[in-house]
C-alpha cells in the first residue's frame, strides 16, 4: 500500500537529534481506532481521525500512511502500571503485525501508551466536552498524546521510541 522508496527520512540538521518525516500514530481500541500524525519535522502531533474497528480497518490505516507519505508508523502498547502485559497488549501487538505487513516498508513500532487515553478523557471533560460527545474525539487525542510522547522521547535520546515489531528486526531496539 506504501509507496517504496518515498518513506525514506532525510537527514535531519545540526544539532537536531529528530528524523524529518511525518509520523502517524495509532491508539487501537475493542471498538475504535484513534489516529493522529505530526508535522515533517516532528515538531507538533495533531489528532487525526478515528476509524470504527473491525472490516477493513487496516486498508484504510494503510491508506492514511500512504496519503501522508510517513516515515513510521507508531501503535499504542497498553501496559499496566506495573508493566505487565495483559489481554489488551496482546490484541495491540497482534493488530501491529498485521498493520506492519500492510505498510511495508515503513516501520511500524509498539510504544507504552500508559495513562493517554485517562489524560485524553480529563483534557476534553475540561474543555467542556460531555461523555458521549468525548467518546469518538478521546482516541485520536489519545493517539496524538501517544505520538507527542514518542516525538519528545526521540529528540531528547536520539533513537525512535518504542520497540520495532516485524521480523526483519527481530523484536525489539
Amino acid at each position: 500500500m506504501c509507496r517504496p522508496g518515498r518513506a525514506t527520512p532525510r537527514i535531519p540538521p545540526r544539532g537536531s537529534r529528530l528524523r524529518f518525516g511525518v509520523r502517524l500514530a495509532i491508539d487501537v481500541g475493542s471498538a475504535r481506532i484513534g489516529v493522529a500524525h505530526c508535522d515533517s519535522e516532528g515538531r507538533l502531533a495533531s489528532p487525526l481521525a478515528t476509524l470504527a474497528r473491525g472490516e477493513g480497518d487496516l486498508d484504510a490505516l494503510a491508506g492514511l500512511a500512504a496519503a501522508d507519505d510517513v516515515i513510521e508508523v507508531v501503535v499504542g502498547l497498553p501496559v499496566g502500571l506495573s508493566g505487565r502485559e495483559g489481554p489488551s497488549a496482546t490484541d495491540a501487538r497482534r493488530f501491529a503485525a498485521r498493520l506492519a505487513s500492510r505498510v511495508a516498508p515503513v516501520p511500524v513500532r509498539l510504544v507504552d501508551e500508559r495513562f493517554t487515553t485517562v489524560i485524553a478523557h480529563d483534557a476534553l471533560r475540561r474543555s467542556g466536552s460531555d461523555s458521549r460527545a468525548r467518546r469518538p474525539r478521546v482516541d485520536r487525542a489519545a493517539a496524538a498524546l501517544l505520538l507527542q510522547g514518542a516525538l519528545d522521547m526521540e529528540r531528547s535520546t536520539g533513537r525512535p521510541a518504542g520497540e520495532l515489531v516485524g521480523s526483519a528486526s527481530g523484536g525489539a531496539t
